[in-house]
C-alpha cells in the first residue's frame, strides 16, 4: 500500500451534502484496507490547525485528502507547506475553484482513486503580506473590486446559498463600485483600480481569468482593470466570461515573481477576505505536494 494512513479533513457543513460526501469518502477508503483518520472542522481555522499537527508527526507514508471549498484547501496548504507529506483534494463546498483546476471529478470515487493513484508534484505557491498578518495562497489573490465583493459576502448567504452568495455580492459591491487608484510596483509602477495575482488559471469556476497561469510555473500572472468606471468594469467581467478580456481596453497582463501594492483596497485570497492593502506578494517556490490526476 502506498500510505499507511489517510487522514480526511473535512468541512461538513461546506455545502453540496457535505458531510454525506465525506462518510462516503471514508467508507471507500475503509473497504480497500487503508487506515482512515477524519478530521471536521467545526470553526474557521481547524483545519489548518489539524494539518499543521498531522506535519509535525509525520514526514512519510501518510496523505492528507482536503474535503471541502477553496477555504479548506487554503487552510490545509497553510498547515502542511513546506512539508513532504501531499496534499489530496476531495471537491464540494461553496466553490471548488482548485478542483477544476486539477480537473478532479465531483464523483467521490474516482476522486479518492485518484487520491490514492494520481501523480504528486511540488507545486509553487503564492504568499502575501500586510502589516497584520502573511498567508500562502494556491490560486489566487483579488485586490480592489475582487477582494471588495468578498468582504460584502453575507455570511448567511453564504451558508445557505453558496456560490450564489458571491454572484449576489459581487452586483451590489458593482453598484457601489468607487474604487480609489492603486499602484502596483513590480519591475514598473502601475496605476490600476482592480487587480487578480493568479497563481492558477481558473477563476470563480472554470473561467480563465489567467490562461497562461499554472500551479507548476514558478510565477504569477497578473490580470489589470485600469478604469474606475462601473460600466467598463462590468464589460470586462463580460470579457472574463467570454474569454476576450485580455484584448480589451483599459486592461493589462504581465508575468512576475513578486510584487507590491499600495492604496486603500481590499484584498482576497482563494475566496476567502485576507485583509487590506497595501501587500507584498511572492512566489513560495517548492512549497507543497500535490496530487494531480
Amino acid at each position: 500500500m502506498r500510505y499507511e494512513k489517510i487522514f480526511l479533513i473535512g468541512n461538513p457543513i461546506a455545502g453540496g451534502g457535505a458531510l454525506k460526501k465525506l462518510k462516503k469518502a471514508e467508507e471507500i477508503l475503509k473497504t480497500k484496507g487503508i487506515s482512515v483518520k477524519t478530521l471536521l472542522t467545526k470553526k474557521q481555522g481547524d483545519a489548518e490547525e489539524f494539518a499543521k499537527k498531522i506535519k509535525e508527526k509525520y514526514t512519510d507514508n501518510v496523505i492528507v485528502l482536503a474535503g471541502g471549498g477553496d477555504g479548506t484547501y487554503n487552510e490545509v496548504v497553510n498547515g502542511l507547506a513546506f512539508s513532504p507529506i501531499p496534499m489530496a483534494v476531495l471537491p464540494m463546498g461553496t466553490t471548488s475553484v482548485l478542483a477544476k483546476e486539477l480537473k478532479i471529478p465531483d464523483n467521490i470515487e474516482k476522486a479518492v482513486d485518484i487520491a490514492l493513484n494520481g501523480n504528486i508534484q511540488r507545486i509553487h505557491l503564492g504568499r502575501i503580506k500586510n502589516k497584520e498578518k502573511k498567508r500562502l495562497f494556491i490560486l489566487m489573490a483579488g485586490i480592489g473590486f475582487d477582494g471588495l465583493a468578498v468582504y460584502n459576502v453575507n455570511p448567511e448567504n453564504k451558508k445557505y446559498l453558496r456560490k450564489v452568495a458571491y454572484i449576489l455580492s459581487g452586483i451590489k459591491s458593482l453598484f457601489k463600485y468607487n474604487p480609489e487608484e492603486l499602484k502596483i510596483q513590480d519591475s514598473e509602477i502601475k496605476k490600476v483600480f482592480t487587480a487578480v495575482v493568479c497563481k492558477a488559471s481558473c477563476y470563480g469556476g472554470s473561467f480563465k481569468i489567467a490562461p497562461d497561469a499554472s500551479l507548476k510555473k514558478d510565477c504569477f500572472y497578473v490580470f489589470l482593470s485600469k478604469t474606475p468606471s462601473k460600466i467598463k468594469l462590468a464589460t470586462q467581467i463580460v470579457g472574463v466570461i467570454f474569454s476576450f478580456h485580455l484584448k480589451m481596453k483599459m486592461t493589462d497582463y504581465f508575468k512576475c515573481e513578486k510584487l507590491k501594492i499600495t492604496g486603500n483596497a481590499h484584498v482576497q485570497i482563494d475566496g476567502d477576505y485576507f485583509g487590506k492593502t497595501p501587500v507584498e506578494i511572492e512566489i513560495a517556490k517548492n512549497a507543497l505536494n500535490l496530487v494531480f490526476p
